[in-house]
């Protein structure tokens, strides 16, 4: 009998700290060589949306995640998100849990976007935003609650962003200019317009890009990426699929301009240079990041009340 955790399962399991914590040690035993990590493969469906199947190796364990993307699904009462994630063990490849796939990728965007915005923000920043509330922006709005910073959250709904602020305990922004003028900055939106025109990022500033995580996408205009410091998740990934890739297809940034948070992470690549340096991160989603959310669920699987599949 195989465990299934559900959407609550996950999140019950995994705390926004907890996921955090595991997602720094994965983007540094990855920048060590020691968790593995194919490449991502979309399956297109565009114009609605797309599949992604995502494969990794770490930690005694294996893990495909077969999710989706669908931004127009929330019109319909469907969620953006959905699929499963299988955890197996590495050294026989059976099968040892299922989650639900929306959750983990919550929890692992949420995650990043902190752990970067922390590693790549000044040491004495303060204020914190998230533009977009939809699953994914809640759950960074939730993450930095729970890091304990005051979170202002902003949506093209307004009613929206009002629940989930109240859901997370932080605060809607009268306007999409008073989140923009954070410290620390998170964008989780469809990608389907530039958010960050070039100019709006002033010196300090650090800003974490979730949004565009596939092709076409984009949330930053290529003039803003050519005047600030790049960082991303994966470079072989965030060049084909990502904010990246317009800027290199521009001849704007080339691999020497661009570090991968993990490497920041484990000293061998410079973060954050000055107080005036203006800092962002660009975010495609790594299979190894949900990898370590599902390790941190099993972890727990003994104190939850979970559903069982029989093969």
């Amino acid at each position: 009998m195989i465990p299934f955790f559900g959407a609550e399962d996950v999140r019950a399991a995994v705390s926004p700290e907890r996921a955090l914590e595991a997602v720094r040690d994965a983007f540094i035993a990855y920048a060590r060589g020691e968790w593995t990590m194919p490449p991502k493969v979309y399956v297109p469906a565009y114009p609605a949306g797309d599949f992604r199947a995502m494969p990794a190796l770490g930690g005694g364990h294996a893990l495909l995640k077969w999710v989706t993307s669908f931004p127009g699904n929330p019109a319909q009462g469907l969620p953006t998100v959905t699929g499963l994630v299988l955890l197996s063990d590495a050294s026989n490849g059976m099968l040892k849990a299922v989650l639900d796939a929306g959750a983990v990728t919550a929890l692992r965007t949420g995650a990043a976007a902190v752990l970067a915005a922390e590693t790549l923000g000044r040491p004495e920043a303060d204020s914190a935003a998230v533009i977009g509330a939809g699953v994914n922006g809640e759950a960074a709005a939730k993450t930095f609650t729970a890091r304990g910073r005051r979170v202002l959250i902003w949506d093209v709904d307004h009613t929206r962003a009002e629940a989930v602020a109240a859901r997370v305990g932080g605060e809607s922004a009268s306007s999409r200019e008073e989140a923009l003028a954070a410290d620390l900055l998170v964008t989780v939106t469809p990608g389907r317009e530039i958010v960050l025109a070039e100019g709006s990022l002033r010196p300090g500033q650090h800003a974490s890009l979730m949004g565009a995580d596939g092709p076409g996408k984009a949330e930053i205009a290529v003039e803003e990426l050519a005047r600030v410091r790049v960082f991303c998740d994966d470079w072989e990934q965030a060049s084909h699929n990502g904010d990246l890739v317009h800027a290199v297809e521009a001849a704007v940034l080339t691999r020497e301009d661009v570090a991968q948070l993990g490497d920041v992470l484990i000293g061998t690549a410079e973060g954050r240079k000055s107080d005036r340096d203006i800092t962002i991160f660009d975010s495609t989603g790594l299979a190894i990041q949900d990898l370590a959310i599902a390790l941190a669920a099993i972890e727990r699987a003994d104190e939850l009340d979970l559903s069982k599949i029989e093969l």
